[in-house]
C-alpha cells in the first residue's frame, strides 16, 4: 500500500428534509448565486424548497447547465455573477450542475482567460464558496475537488483538480432523486461502477482495507442499481445508492492505491464527438478496456472475478471472460446499450477518436502509463 495523504472539507448533510438546513450553512448576508439544469428541479419542487430555505437573502438564479456543462454557458453565469458581486453560489441539480459551479467558482474571481483553468492547469488563487443540493447521485463530484468541462468551439472535452474547489457543503436527500428518469438513474449506477472499477481494477497493491471497501461499493450497486427502476420511490434503495456514488470518488477508495481512468479518458472523448451521455460511453469502453488489458490486470481481474461475480472456476482465463461478461451483461440490464453501433456510432470514427487522444496529450494512460494511442485503437475497435 502506498503512502497518502487523506483530508476531505466537504460537509455531508444527508437524509430527507435537509434542504432546510441551507438556512444555517449560508451566511444570511450572502448573495448566493442557484445555478441548476434544464428545469426538473422546478418541476419537482426542489427549487421553490431552495427558495424558502434561503429566504431574507439576496438571490439570483442560472438554468440551463448542460449535462457535460459547456464553458459558454457557464461564462454567461461567471458574467452575471461578477456583475451582481455574487459571494455564495448554490448548485442545485446532479453532477454536471456540480462541475459547471467548481469552474463558476474558480473563474468568477480569476485574472486572465477563465478556460486556463482547464485547459492550462491556471493557478486558482481565490474561490467564490459554494454549497450543493444533489438531485442526481452519479459522479460524486459533491465530495471532490475535479470537474469536467466542454468547450464546444474548439470540441474539448477537459478536466481539472484543485483542492480549492470542494464543496463547502453538500445535502443530499434520496426524496430527490424519485422522480429520475430511468435512463438517468441507469446511468447514475454505471457511473459510479466505473468510477470504483477505476480505482479498483488495476494491479495488487497489498491494499486489503482499500479492497474491500471497493467490493462493497460494487456489490451494492449490483444489488440495488436494479431495485431502483423497479421501485423507484424506495427510500433505502435510494439512499444506498446516492451514498455509494459519493463514496465512490471522495477520495477514500483511492487513497494508497494505483488508478487507472482510461476508460473514462477515452469516452470522453466519445461524447465530446458523438453527444453520448457520460455513462453510455463508459458502459461501452469498460469492457473492452478489461479485454484488451487482461493480461496486465490478470490478478485483480481474477479477485475481482471471484469476489463480486461468485465465479469459481481454476480455469483463469474463463474466469476472466466471464466477469467481462457479467460486467457487460450488468449494464446492459439496466437498459444501458454496451456497443457503439447501438448509438448509430460506426467504425468509420474510430480514427477521430484517437485523434483527438492524440491532440490532448493522452498517449500513456492507465495504472502504468501502457495504454499508448495503439492500446487505445484496440480498445475502440472492440467498442464497435
Amino acid at each position: 500500500m502506498q503512502n497518502f495523504v487523506f483530508q476531505n472539507p466537504t460537509k455531508i448533510l444527508f437524509g430527507k428534509g435537509q434542504i432546510a438546513r441551507l438556512n444555517d450553512e449560508i451566511p444570511t448576508q450572502a448573495r448566493v448565486l442557484v445555478t441548476y439544469g434544464g428545469g426538473s428541479v422546478k418541476r419537482n419542487g426542489t427549487l421553490a424548497e431552495v427558495r424558502a430555505a434561503l429566504a431574507g437573502r439576496t438571490v439570483f438564479e442560472f438554468g440551463g447547465v448542460e449535462p457535460n456543462p459547456t464553458y459558454e454557458t457557464l461564462m454567461r453565469a461567471v458574467d452575471l455573477a461578477r456583475k451582481e458581486s455574487v459571494d455564495f453560489l448554490l448548485a442545485v441539480g446532479g453532477g454536471s450542475v456540480v462541475d459547471g459551479t467548481k469552474f463558476i467558482s474558480a473563474a468568477v474571481p480569476f485574472v486572465g482567460e477563465p478556460w486556463d483553468i482547464v485547459a492550462k492547469k491556471g493557478m486558482i488563487e481565490q474561490v467564490v464558496p459554494f454549497g450543493v443540493v444533489l438531485t442526481l447521485p452519479a459522479t460524486g463530484s459533491e465530495m471532490n475537488p475535479a470537474a469536467v468541462i466542454t468547450r464546444k468551439a474548439s470540441r474539448d472535452k477537459l478536466g481539472f483538480i484543485n483542492r480549492m474547489v470542494y464543496p463547502r457543503f453538500s445535502i443530499l436527500d434520496p426524496v430527490k432523486t424519485y422522480t429520475l428518469p430511468p435512463r438517468q438513474v441507469a446511468n447514475g449506477v454505471i457511473d459510479a461502477f466505473v468510477h470504483v472499477i477505476e480505482q479498483y481494477l488495476t494491479f495488487p497493491a497489498g491494499a486489503a482495507v482499500q479492497d474491500r471497501f471497493a467490493e462493497g461499493l460494487l456489490l451494492t450497486l449490483i444489488e440495488e442499481g436494479p431495485k431502483a427502476l423497479v421501485s423507484p420511490q424506495d427510500y433505502d434503495v435510494r439512499a444506498n445508492i446516492m451514498w455509494c456514488a459519493t463514496l465512490a470518488l471522495n477520495g477514500l477508495i483511492s487513497a494508497g492505491v494505483p488508478q487507472d481512468w482510461t476508460t473514462h479518458m477515452i469516452g470522453h472523448e466519445l461524447t465530446v464527438l458523438y453527444g453520448l451521455d457520460h455513462a453510455q460511453t463508459l458502459a461501452i469502453v469498460l469492457p473492452a478496456t478489461l479485454t484488451v488489458l487482461r493480461e496486465a490486470k490478470r490478478a485483480k481481474l481474477l479477485q475481482y472475478a471471484s469476489r463480486i461475480w461468485g465465479i469459481a472456476t481454476t480455469d483463469e482465463d474463463a474466469a476472466i471472460n466471464e466477469a467481462i461478461a457479467r460486467t457487460r451483461g450488468f449494464f446492459e440490464s439496466l437498459g444501458v446499450p454496451t456497443r457503439l453501433a447501438a448509438y448509430g456510432v460506426s467504425a468509420a470514427g474510430i480514427p477521430t477518436v484517437v485523434e483527438q487522444l492524440r491532440r490532448h496529450g493522452l498517449l500513456a494512460l492507465g495504472e502504468r502509463q501502457a495504454v499508448t494511442l495503439e492500446v487505445s485503437e484496440r480498445i475502440l475497435a472492440l467498442c464497435a
